[in-house]
C-alpha cells in the first residue's frame, strides 16, 4: 500500500506469472486499473516492474504489496529484496475469486493479474505475506527439500529395481531385501553390478564376493557375509532363457546407474543439510525434542522457518502442519476430521518425528498408548502426538528454552503458557 498525508491513495499490485513473461496489474483502493504491463522474465523485466511500481508511489519506506501465485523464483526474490509484502495466493483460491467478477468462465493472463490485485484490495487481511526468514533458514529449506526429493526419487528407483528382480532374479531379493536399506545398500549395488543375472551370481567365488564387499565400504564380517551370499546365489531357482535373462541384466544395470547416482546425491545433500542446520540458532532447541535428529530437525525448520511473526499462536502452526483437526458443521450435522490442505512436507516429517519419539520418549509413548486405548487408529494417534509436539515446539521457540520431558508430559507440572501451547 502507498499513501500520502493529504490524500491517501492505496495501491495494490497483482502479477500473473508464466515461464517466459509475466502480466502485471496495478489498482487503487476503488478497484480502478491504474496500469497494466507485460514484463519479461529477466533483469530488464524486473527493472521495468520496479519502475512501474515507483511511478505509482512505491518507495522503500512504503512499498506496494504484491500478489502472485507462487512463492519461489527469481521474480519473487527480487520483490522480497526490501521490506515489501509479497502474498503467495493459492491458484485454487485465485480461481474462486475470478468467479466473483463474472460467470462466463472467461480467462486471460492480464485478467488474472487484475484478479490478484483485487484480492489484496478486498481481502488482504485474510491472506498472509511470505515469511521473512533469515538467509540461513532459506538455504536450509533449499537443501532439506532437495535431500527429501532425492530420498523419494531413490526409493522410487529402488522400487523399480525390486519389481525387475522379481521378474527374473529372486535370489537378489532373498540376499538383500531383509537387510536395513534393502536394495539401496552399497554392498547390494556393487554386487548386483558385478553379477546382474542369476547365472553370473551363481558363478561368483568367495574371493570375488569378499572383494566386492570391501569395495562397497564394508569393514567387518567379510567371510560370514560372503558365505551367506554364495549360498543364496547358488540355491535352486527358476530361470528365463539365457538371452532373455541377459536382456533383463542389461535393464538392471541401467537402473543401478540411476540408483547409484541418487544414493550418492542423497548422501551428499544430507551432509550439506546437516552442516547448515547445525549453524542455525534454533538447531539446539529442535534437537532437544525426542525423535528429532539433524535430518528431521532440518526438515521441520525448513518448513516453519525462523520468522517469529509467521504463526500468531500454536494453533496456527498446527493448522499449517495439518495436525489440528478441522470441523465441518451445518445444521444438525457436525464432522471433525483431518485436514487435507496442509504443508505436506511438514506433515511427512512430522509423522517420522512422532514415530521416532515413541522409542525415545516415555511420555510420548504413554500419550500414544492412551490415544490408542481411547479408540484412535495408528495414524490418528500419531497425528495427535504430533499436534502436541508442535504446540510444545511453538512454546519452546517463543520462550527460547529446550524441550523438557517432565513438563511436556506431566500436566500438573505444566506452566499456564505451556499448557495453552498444547491445546
Amino acid at each position: 500500500m502507498n499513501g500520502s498525508e493529504e490524500g491517501i491513495l492505496t495501491v495494490f499490485c497483482g502479477i500473473d506469472w508464466a515461464e517466459r513473461h509475466h502480466d502485471v496489474a496495478v489498482v487503487d483502493d476503488t478497484g480502478t486499473l491504474l496500469a497494466k504491463a507485460r514484463i519479461s522474465d529477466d533483469v530488464a523485466g524486473y527493472n521495468k516492474l520496479l519502475d512501474l511500481l515507483a511511478e505509482h508511489g512505491d518507495s522503500r519506506e512504503n512499498p506496494i504489496p504484491v500478489a502472485i501465485e507462487t512463492s519461489r523464483g527469481l521474480l519473487v526474490a527480487a520483490l522480497r529484496a526490501g521490506s515489501r509484502k509479497v502474498f503467495a495466493i493459492n491458484p485454487l483460491a485465485a480461481s474462486r475469486y475470478r468467479d466473483r467478477h463474472g460467470v462466463s468462465r472467461k480467462k486471460s493472463d492480464p485478467g488474472d493479474a487484475l484478479v490478484l490485485a483485487n484480492i489484496l484490495r478486498t481481502d488482504m487481511h485474510a491472506h498472509r505475506p511470505l515469511p521473512v526468514d533469515s538467509e540461513l533458514a532459506q538455504a536450509i529449506a533449499v537443501l532439506s527439500r532437495a535431500q527429501q526429493d532425492a530420498v523419494w526419487s531413490r526409493q522410487q528407483v529402488a522400487n523399480q529395481v525390486r519389481s525387475l528382480l522379481r521378474e527374473y532374479y529372486p535370489a537378489a531379493l532373498h540376499a538383500f531385501q531383509g537387510k536395513e536399506g534393502g536394495l539401496t545398500r552399497a554392498d547390494a549395488r556393487v554386487i548386483l553390478t558385478l553379477a546382474p543375472t542369476p547365472a553370473k551370481a551363481a558363478r561368483l567365488t568367495l574371493a570375488q564376493i569378499r572383494a566386492a564387499l570391501k569395495r562397497s565400504g564394508r569393514t567387518r564380517a567379510f567371510d560370514t557375509e560372503a558365505e551367506r551370499l554364495r549360498s543364496v546365489f547358488r540355491a535352486e531357482y527358476a530361470h528365463h532363457l539365457p538371452a532373455v535373462e541377459d536382456a533383463f541384466g542389461q535393464q538392471l544395470l541401467a537402473l543401478l546407474k540411476q540408483l547409484d547416482a541418487l544414493c550418492h546425491a542423497a548422501d551428499d545433500l544430507a551432509t550439506a543439510t546437516e552442516a547448515a542446520f547445525h549453524q542455525h540458532a534454533d538447531s539446539e532447541i529442535l534437537l532437544s525434542f525426542p525423535g528429532l535428529g539433524p535430518q528431521l530437525g532440518a526438515r521441520v525448520l525448513a518448513e516453519i522457518g525462523d520468522d517469529r511473526t509467521r504463526f500468531a499462536d500454536a494453533r496456527a502452526l498446527k493448522s499449517y502442519a495439518g495436525s489440528a483437526p478441522i470441523t465441518r458443521a451445518s445444521g444438525k450435522k457436525r464432522f471433525v476430521g483431518r485436514r487435507f490442505v496442509k504443508n505436506n512436507r511438514l506433515m511427512h516429517a512430522g509423522f517420522l518425528w512422532a514415530f521416532s519419539a515413541l522409542q525415545a520418549s516415555p511420555g510420548a509413548n504413554s500419550h500414544y498408548r492412551r490415544r490408542r486405548e481411547h479408540g484412535d487408529w495408528h495414524n490418528a494417534a500419531q497425528r495427535h502426538l504430533l499436534n502436541r509436539f508442535l504446540g510444545q515446539l511453538h512454546h519452546c521457540m517463543k520462550t527460547r528454552q529446550p524441550f523438557d520431558e517432565q513438563r511436556a508430559f506431566t500436566p500438573l507440572a505444566l506452566s499456564p503458557e505451556a499448557s495453552d501451547a498444547q491445546t
